[in-house]
């Protein structure tokens, strides 16, 4: 099995004699094995070697006893390590995370913290070939492009995964045969996970009941999609150059020429890579943006969309451009909305008192945000446990009277009803402790809607 492991490093090419290794260990089977398969390679290769605990403030006495063992273990080993203490709780609290992402999230800044820290090179984890599996199932239960497909990469940047060769029950026989004892975290066997419910009851029953080797079949088929996404990625690098041109003041422009003559199945993946490009981020740049920004080359001059992190695509003669979006007007025949969006840097701002303007929390929000009239099927989140109510049932509820209706205007995201201007402002996007960005929208100068003679006031 070590040597299996050894010929995995070496066809990655994930270690050098001049590496110093950050190895995450938990205590738990996978990470030992990584650790004393990592203790091997040392003596062959020559790089240095670090540990790192991260303790979550969960689980108390069996928490305290996971990083005591990892103290013992290091210790007899002769392994430098560092046991670094974190509220995962908490953090979840803060950012409006669930337990699991929190504990991933903080467990992969400390680990960099760690490297910087002691001049590290790499940061070795010990996900093995049925993590591998899992992270395909749920990548594409959840919908995935064709980089989920290929699930967890043998080495991604300063990221390595020495044993993701090995199956699980693989490692429990490494660790049996050899004497070494390990902990068990048994949160791991709860099914309040998605990833826990993967592991203990899909995974098993696809084994036992359609093929024993599914795990080692998906981890094969995962590797082809890397493979194949790497060649899509340096396609779309090179396609990009040749339909982007760069103007003044960070303005990017697609061609409309350059990009037509982009083979179809690689547009999608060009058009992503360029979204990303021009809102200078990865996260939150998504298929629906792919298919707005595609949207608009069917439009006229001037058309636009909002993209996250306040960019905006607009249809230009040439094709469509990219720019830096500031405040947006959009008038209206009893007054004008103004809409603007901005990064928030602490939690002590002032929410506005005033009835007609509004702040919602932008990163929620799935579409380009619109300021109509009622459509059907529009609706509002009524409370915080997401219960839902139709416009046309709140509208009876206010007693507000037929003709009133069709005047009153609504910021939508699609379907979903953010705010009844004069009225209600929707739970569901209110701006909270986690908000990062917010979106204010101000209607003013016009006629308001008097709600005791319910008619409009100019």
């Amino acid at each position: 099995m070590y040597q299996r492991v050894k010929a995995y490093v070496e066809k990655y090419h994930m270690l050098t004699d001049s590496d110093k290794v950050i190895a995450g260990v938990s205590g738990g089977a996978d990470s030992i094995c990584l650790l004393f398969i990592l203790k091997k390679l040392q003596k062959e290769i020559g790089f240095e070697l670090r540990v790192v605990h991260v303790h979550h403030g969960l689980r108390g006495a069996a928490a305290d006893a996971d990083a005591e063992y990892v103290r013992k273990v290091c210790k007899r080993e002769g392994i430098l390590l560092s046991v670094v203490y974190k509220d995962v709780q908490k953090y979840a609290g803060k950012y409006g995370l669930t337990i699991e992402e929190a504990g991933r999230e903080v467990r992969r800044v400390v680990l960099k913290k760690e490297m910087e820290m002691h001049e590290g090179t790499k940061i070795a984890l010990a996900h093995h070939l049925n993590d591998n599996a899992e992270t395909l199932l749920w990548n594409l239960c959840r919908g995935t492009g064709l980089k989920g497909l290929g699930a967890i990469a043998p080495i991604s940047g300063i990221w390595i995964h020495p044993i993701l060769c090995l199956k699980r029950k693989e490692i429990e026989s490494y660790l049996k045969k050899w004497g070494i004892s390990y902990c068990t975290d048994e949160t791991n066997l709860e099914n309040i996970y998605t990833r826990n419910k993967i592991r203990n009851e899909v995974m098993p029953y696809l084994e036992d009941n359609l093929n024993e080797q599914a795990a080692v079949h998906m981890a094969e088929t995962a590797e082809q999609m890397r493979a194949l996404g790497e060649y899509i990625a340096a396609e779309t690098a090179r396609l990009k150059e040749d339909c982007t041109e760069k103007k003044a003041q960070g303005q990017l422009i697609l061609t409309e020429k350059g990009y037509q003559e982009i083979p179809e199945a690689l547009r999608p993946y060009v058009l992503h890579e360029i979204i990303c490009t021009a809102c200078r981020h990865q996260k939150d740049i998504g298929s629906v943006h792919v298919r707005l920004v595609e949207e608009l080359f069917g439009k006229q001059a001037g058309r636009c969309i909002h993209l996250p992190y306040g960019i905006e695509a607009v249809r230009c003669y040439k094709g469509i451009s990219f720019q830096v979006r500031g405040k947006e007007e959009i008038e209206a025949p009893e007054g004008k909305f103004v809409l603007r969006i901005w990064e928030r840097e602490n939690s002590d701002e002032v929410f506005p008192e005033n009835p007609y303007t509004k702040w919602f929390d932008y990163d929620i929000i799935q579409n380009t945000v619109k300021i109509r009239h009622r459509e059907p099927g529009d609706y509002l989140t009524i409370d915080k446990a997401g219960n839902r109510q139709k416009l046309k049932q709140y509208f009876i509820n206010e007693k507000i009277p037929q003709d009133i209706r069709k005047q009153l205007w609504l910021a939508a995201d699609g379907s979903h009803i953010m705010w009844v201007v004069g009225y209600r402002q929707n739970q569901k996007y209110q701006v909270t402790e986690c908000t990062r960005r917010i979106l204010e929208i101000q209607f003013y100068e016009g006629g308001s809607y008097d709600r005791d003679s319910r008619s409009f006031s100019q």
